[in-house]
């Protein structure tokens, strides 16, 4: 029994002796401190009046009025459409079953922020959508509508792009 007492102490004084600190110490070596960096040489700062901006405006275009979409029959389409909540279309959507929509409630110009994922045609410049009535209005990022979709039941809407592609979304 008291082998094995002396075998553990011997374990343990061992294992300690190996932990000593290597770490560098500072304050032995005082004058191999690195020197001081010499300053560079600055240009000197010239002042002045920036001249007038040349050239047409650095803000884009103001988006076009929202018109009825071609060849569309809003009246038809929006007598038969059920009432729309912002909130009612935050998340994901299914495109035409093909691709993905997605709608936030982060502001962008005068609609919300949303784009699409895995889309074709004017839908891939998706930047932006609102709510205007029964119809949502999708737009690019410079504010020009794309489309717009009613909704024809819970968790549906069907409507076409500028340029009369179908648009399907579902969840």
């Amino acid at each position: 029994m008291q082998l094995r007492y002396a075998m553990t102490g011997l374990v343990v004084v061992l294992s300690l002796a190996g932990c000593q600190r290597t770490a560098y110490d500072y304050s032995s070596n005082a004058s191999a401190d690195p020197a001081p960096l010499t300053a560079q040489p600055v240009p000197s700062v010239q002042g002045g009046q920036l001249p007038p901006p040349t050239g047409s405006s650095q803000f884009p275009a103001a988006p076009t009025t929202t018109a009825p979409m071609p060849g569309a029959q809003p009246g038809a389409m929006a007598a038969n459409a059920l009432d729309i909540t912002k909130e009612s279309m935050v998340g994901s959507w299914r495109v035409n079953g093909s691709c993905d929509m997605f709608l936030t409630l982060t502001n962008l110009g005068s609609g919300s922020r949303g784009g699409t994922r895995g889309c074709v045609g004017e839908l891939t410049a998706m930047g932006s959508w609102e709510v205007a009535g029964k119809q949502v209005l999708l737009k690019d990022r410079s504010g020009n509508q794309l489309g717009s979709v009613y909704k024809t039941a819970d968790n549906r809407f069907e409507g076409q792009t500028s340029t009369g592609q179908s648009i399907n979304l579902s969840r």
